[in-house]
């Protein structure tokens, strides 16, 4: 059952990110919103991490909160406005949501 995980605190506040990479399964998706997009800053490990991710691994950041942060989203991951977090909900089994 395919899960859509969000994630929106800081890479750098807590291990959240990192424990969520080693839960996700081979058709799960990863929305980063909020201070996670901090996690694809250019040259660190947390991009490094996500760039690792199977290609079955889906990514997503939201665009406003990147815009927000002057950050650019890198190849590998797709940027999502409102509506497109609103269907990438619906697409998935699951939405698990990382407080």
């Amino acid at each position: 059952m395919a899960t859509l995980h969000i994630l929106s605190h800081s890479p750098f506040a807590d291990s959240r990110l990192a424990s969520c990479l080693r839960l996700l399964g081979a058709q799960d998706a990863l929305l980063l919103c909020g201070d996670a997009v901090y996690a694809l800053q250019p040259a660190t490990a947390n991009l490094q991490a996500l760039q690792l991710m199977p290609a079955s691994v889906a990514l997503y950041a939201l665009d406003e909160d990147l815009a927000a942060r002057h950050l650019q989203a890198p190849e590998r991951v797709q940027a999502v406005d409102y509506p497109g977090f609103v269907e990438l909900c619906t697409r998935y089994a699951k939405v698990n949501s990382w407080l």
